[in-house]
């Protein structure tokens, strides 16, 4: 159509805007497309996306409600819809059943209860690498005999440009991800609903405004404080059956060496 395009990486900004229209919970299931060189057990170039925003009335915690609740009624119905079905996969990927319950912790707990275990090399301001994700959900299993898990409260240097920053500490945001078995099935966060703080967040992020000018005039008439969070459904599944490759997940799955079939 002579200019440049490019597939939907997330919804999330578009789910933003309807909050702007006065929707007040919006949720959107489909295809996802990155072309991020991740050669992980992981990761994949193409997913399907589960993603929901919504409005928040008093605090960002509510949004944590609504993730820890929907996951509880998910392996709950799971457990008692689907046990044939789960059987079936244990006959040729056996697994432990898995043991959930809402718990969570601050990002300045983890990195004290990794401290604690005897693991002294952590940034206390930066992100935590695949191992310590994994084995930080080892001694949260410990302490709390559960695999599901959230952190909230991340650094702000580590998060994206329209997080919200904590009102009590900028150094820290209104941010989480939540756990399964030790590795990141979801992140989320309240996002920054004024814009001339996020116009102040992207400049401070090194980001071209003229190439997010729509995104941000959305907000001008108004915005009500949000958040939300994106899911990535084949690696819930790959960590709920004990999987270890995201790619048995998908039926055809797309990575940086895998295009087709």
């Amino acid at each position: 159509m002579g200019r440049p395009g490019c597939l939907a990486q997330s919804p999330q900004l578009y789910k933003q805007m309807a909050i702007c229209a006065d929707f007040e919970r919006v949720f959107e299931i489909g295809p996802v497309f990155r072309a991020e060189k991740a050669y992980t057990h992981r990761h994949l170039c193409e997913f399907t996306g589960l993603d929901f925003e919504m409005a928040i009335y008093e605090h960002y915690f509510e949004v944590l409600d609504v993730i820890e609740h929907l996951f509880m009624t998910m392996f709950d119905g799971l457990r008692i819809r689907y046990a044939k079905e789960l059987e079936t996969v244990q006959t040729q990927y056996p697994f432990d059943p898995i043991e959930a319950k809402p718990v969570r912790l601050t990002f300045a707990e983890g990195i004290q209860m990794l401290k604690d275990a005897g693991i002294e090399d952590v940034d206390p301001l930066g992100d935590l690498n695949t191992e310590l994700e994994r084995q930080l959900g080892k001694i949260v299993k410990e302490k709390y005999n559960t695999d599901f898990y959230i952190l909230h409260r991340y650094p702000m240097a580590i998060r994206p440009f329209y997080t919200m920053p904590c009102a009590d500490d900028p150094n820290y945001s209104n941010s989480f991800d939540v756990f399964i078995r030790g590795e990141e099935i979801i992140s989320g966060a309240q996002r920054v609903h004024d814009p001339q703080l996020l116009t102040e967040r992207a400049e401070a992020c090194g980001i071209d405004i003229a190439t997010i000018q729509a995104y941000i005039d959305s907000f001008k008439l108004g915005a009500s404080p949000h958040g939300g969070c994106g899911v990535g459904m084949e690696r819930v599944v790959m960590l709920y059956c004990g999987l270890n490759n995201i790619r048995k997940t998908s039926m055809f799955p797309r990575d940086p060496k895998r295009l087709e079939p």
